[in-house]
């Protein structure tokens, strides 16, 4: 059999590109699609860099370079995207569930099919961790250590849960004004930081803080924010509210969560943490052009599909892919930047060099679960990326005979 050529290698790939081009619906809002990678590459990224195992004694614990260089907050400010996920999933869902009931088609039906997609690849990290979980304890490993473990495993579970609630309450939501939310998480925190109410009244948050970019997308849905200036109010006033919290109000700088710090923007969410995903939708709201016109290009538009597409497998399993290779690293011993304590800037560099492994590792899994995220056996659907639109909360169809 003749060896495939480099060109001809190359010329297969252009024909693949631009069939995934081609079978994308001409009044299909590309930006979407890339606003909903970029914030799945951001937390994968995000947690990569700021969430190290360190070996001590035989035991794994978790610990942030956050914590011992403070200086380096505005890293979580780059990757910490989640309130682009929420003005995405609630932009989509209101479009879905506003299209859906135009056709006839019952809530439940809707709402279903929507949480099914959620839902069905938790399945397999849920099994997989199971049975990881019962081996460790089995073989003797120190009981906080596989709490970690499972913990860093499972920590994506709680946006789908979130995401689920926000989603199942669409209907209620789509007109709901964002400065209610907004207000509730204001009212909170002052209760919180300012009158000394207990700390557990914070998770009222943890559903009004996500219902705010929610509905913004919902408003986005309605052509409500069409116009530039609803994002340069978004993004400028929400950095400016976010400064003047961090500088003036003692929130923290960073954005993420910090191991033994007293106050944490995301858990539960913060006044700060909205405000700075203010900043985030606004800025979303403006690239959408810009997007737009880059999506344009067959070769940026297939890499964004296959991240939609993967959306799932990538989100579940990227902590378990920088487990397994924090793991497998143990066996040489304690490696910089993978074992070691992040408290220097050298840490940082030898920690760069192992986002290829750990981006790797994340292939395996890829591969491994990618037919159980889209039901169908391993080797069938091989053109599966020209068909399907790609989301975590939603996956329309690029091509195909319905949409729910």
């Amino acid at each position: 059999m003749r060896e495939p050529t480099p060109h001809g290698t190359w010329d297969g790939i252009r024909r693949a590109v631009h069939r995934v081009d081609a079978a994308t619906p001409a009044d299909r809002d590309r930006a979407v699609d890339a606003l909903r990678a970029v914030a799945i590459l951001g937390v994968v990224l995000g947690h990569w860099l700021v969430t190290a195992l360190v070996a001590d004694g035989g035991n794994l614990h978790t610990a942030s370079p956050l914590q011992h260089m403070p200086r380096l907050a505005p890293i979580s400010w780059a990757f910490q995207t989640l309130a682009v996920f929420f003005l995405v999933g609630g932009h989509v869902a209101t479009r879905g569930y506003t299209a859906a009931r135009a056709r006839g088609v019952p809530y439940r039906t809707w709402l279903v099919t929507r949480l099914s997609r959620l839902f069905t690849p938790v399945a397999a990290v849920l099994a997989l961790w199971t049975v990881v979980t019962v081996a460790l304890l089995s073989s003797g490993t120190d009981y906080s250590t596989v709490r970690t473990l499972v913990k860093l495993a499972l920590s994506p579970l709680w946006f789908l849960v979130v995401f689920a609630a926000l989603t199942a309450a669409t209907p209620l939501v789509t007109r709901l004004n964002p400065l209610w939310p907004l207000a509730v998480v204001l009212h909170v925190d002052l209760l919180r930081f300012g009158l000394g109410a207990p700390q557990s009244l914070g998770w009222v948050n943890l559903a009004a803080g996500w219902l705010v970019p929610y509905t913004l997308g919902a408003a986005w849905a309605r052509g409500e924010l069409e116009r530039a200036r609803a994002g340069w109010v978004l993004s400028l006033g929400g950095a400016a509210a976010t400064a003047g919290l961090v500088l003036w109000a003692g929130y923290p700088a960073s954005m993420v969560g910090v191991p033994g710090a007293s106050v944490s923007n995301l858990d539960p969410p913060t006044l700060a943490a909205v405000t700075f995903g203010l900043t985030q939708c606004g800025l979303a709201l403006l690239l959408r052009d810009r997007l737009r016109r880059t999506m344009r290009r067959p070769l940026a538009w297939t890499a964004v599909a296959l991240v939609n597409l993967s959306a799932m497998t990538i989100f579940l399993w990227h902590q378990t892919a920088m487990m397994a290779t924090t793991a497998t690293g143990l066996l040489a011993g304690r490696l910089p930047g993978l074992h070691t304590r992040p408290d220097d800037l050298f840490w940082v560099a030898y920690r760069l060099t192992w986002l290829p492994v750990f981006a790797l590792a994340l292939t395996v899994c890829w591969t491994a679960f990618r037919a159980y995220e889209h039901g169908r056996p391993a080797g069938r659907g091989r053109s599966r990326v020209v068909r399907t639109g790609h989301a975590p909360a939603d996956r329309p169809r690029t091509a195909g005979p319905r949409r729910v």
